[in-house]
């Protein structure tokens, strides 16, 4: 199974710079994308679909603001919007698509994480969000196995952004943030699993705008699939693609050994 993960930084823009013609010769079998900045009327009429694949959608109700979707070649038994906490699910931030069969409870999941760069109010919003993700997690991954692909907003280790020393206060590498991110995958028994696969340096999925730090890569690794251990141990292959850009973010691509 190939899942794909991309924030999109608009589904419109990262349309007219050609994310669904390349997204048409992936092989994908699944592909989550976060920041659609674009409601039903639009997305439903346009991107509902690409070739096979087929989308499911938790919009935010400001209009050009975050929203989530979720493509599958396959039909899930249940497609769930929201985490049922009215703050979060105001702001289209996640969807889940389940595959349940007898014997097998497994879901995949994109999920687009508030962002507090803009400001304290915003990153109080942030920090609620990750306390009520914890438990959610937990209690999703104590009945099911899945893999949420997400733009978590959040660099892990030092390995994980260029300019690690001079982020250390700045939202996205502070270190509650970071300490979040460790419990869950030590604690929570979560995986990070482009790390079971590339431990090098220098992997990078968004860059900022500003001072060429795309052409110096000087970037951040902010995008994840985060899995239960049983899926995460088939990972096989990963990949960002870097050879075109649809947005200031890379999609990032895991192939692993099971099919929906």
């Amino acid at each position: 199974m190939r899942f794909i993960t991309a924030n999109l930084n608009g589904v419109r823009s990262a349309a007219s710079k050609g994310f669904f013609d390349w997204l048409a010769r992936q092989k994908a079998d699944a592909v989550g994308v976060q920041e659609l900045k674009a409601q039903a009327d639009v997305v439903e009429k346009d991107f509902a679909s690409c070739g096979s694949l087929q989308g499911a959608f938790h919009y935010a109700e400001k209009k050009g603001y975050s929203g989530v979707g979720l493509y599958t070649k396959e039909t899930p038994s249940d497609v769930i919007t929201g985490v049922g906490i009215d703050e979060f699910d105001r702001e289209g931030r996640w969807v889940e698509k389940r595959f349940d069969k007898p014997g097998r409870k497994l879901s995949l999941i994109s999920v687009y994480f508030p962002s507090g760069s803009s400001g304290e109010e915003r990153q109080q919003v942030k920090f609620r969000f990750l306390d009520a993700m914890y438990p959610h997690l937990l209690a999703l991954k104590a009945e099911r196995e899945f893999i949420l692909v997400a733009d978590v907003n959040i660099a892990h280790k030092e390995i994980d952004l260029k300019n690690w020393r001079s982020n250390q206060k700045n939202s996205g590498f502070l270190p509650e943030e970071r300490a979040w991110l460790t419990r869950l995958l030590d604690e929570g028994g979560m995986v990070d699993v482009f790390r079971t696969l590339n431990q090098k340096d220098e992997q990078y999925t968004w860059w900022s705008a500003r001072g060429n730090a795309r052409a110096n890569n000087v970037g951040w690794r902010l995008d994840y699939h985060l899995a239960t251990p049983g899926l995460a141990a088939l990972a096989k292959k990963e990949k960002i693609y870097l050879d075109q850009m649809f947005s200031d973010h890379a999609p990032l691509t895991i192939d692993y050994d099971f099919s929906l």
